[in-house]
């Protein structure tokens, strides 16, 4: 299932430390629990979801006597996320990894995430290139991404071809815009390609494009994804007041 596990004890540590768990934490992909006894050992109450069911039933049968643990057998993708305050940690498999941040951004009450997951996507997520994905700049607002540490290929089993990294999202105290659907939809126009730049992508909605982009510090001729996001912060609210 596609499924890589973590066997490094500094690893482990590294997640542990980066995540800061406490209260209510949910892990996608639970695996053998190596994660899974880390985070309740640090103070968290655990919910483990795992998909494949004689890891499932091994790992609820090695945890029965914990009551900070808690294994379901099911797709995390699928579940409800929890009304009360949670944070997310686990070692996700990199084919749904797009699918579990998906989830993560939705989910109201969710405090922050700590993925351990392909070192490419947490670098293209977190800026690391240089340049920024609709993704992050889209829940920029509302979360911010951090790239954390590196860990290598041989801290897991089976060995995958690729090392992996911790990305780290946090929900802010406060959004930084007031209009989620406003600064979504100049995003998303400034991501559509209209044009070849985000000049002439935002002009064909907007007034004072120019102004705005000067407030910025955004060259006339920018390309999309070298825009940062706070960039994309001061275009809305000269553009959408």
């Amino acid at each position: 299932m596609s499924q890589n596990f973590l066997v490094d004890r500094h690893a482990v540590d590294l997640v542990v430390k980066a995540a800061a768990p406490e209260g209510l934490v949910l892990e996608p992909g639970s695996g053998e629990g190596v994660l899974t006894l880390a985070l309740a050992a640090a103070g968290a109450r655990v919910v483990g979801y795992e998909i494949d069911p004689r890891l499932a039933a091994r790992l609820a049968s090695r945890t029965s006597g914990d009551p900070g643990i808690d294994v379901v057998r099911g797709d995390f993708t699928a579940a409800r996320a929890p009304r009360e305050p949670f944070a997310v940690v686990g070692n996700i498999p990199y084919s749904v990894t797009s699918k579990i941040v998906d989830w993560c951004l939705r989910a109201p009450a969710l405090t922050s995430a700590t993925l351990l997951t392909q070192r490419e996507y947490a670098r293209k997520r977190a800026g690391d290139y240089g340049r920024w994905s609709l993704v992050t700049v889209e829940s920029w607002p509302w979360f911010t991404w951090r790239l954390g540490d590196t860990i290598g290929r041989d801290s897991f089993r089976p060995v995958p071809s690729v090392d992996s990294a911790i990305l780290r999202l946090q929900r802010r105290p406060e959004p930084l815009v007031r209009g989620r659907r406003s600064y979504q939809e100049l995003v998303e126009l400034g991501f559509g390609g209209v044009g070849g730049s985000v000049r002439a992508s935002l002009k064909t909605r907007y007034q004072g494009v120019d102004a705005a982009l000067e407030a910025a510090g955004v060259p006339r001729d920018a390309v999309v994804g070298y825009v940062h996001p706070d960039q994309w912060v001061t275009l809305w609210g000269r553009l959408c007041p």
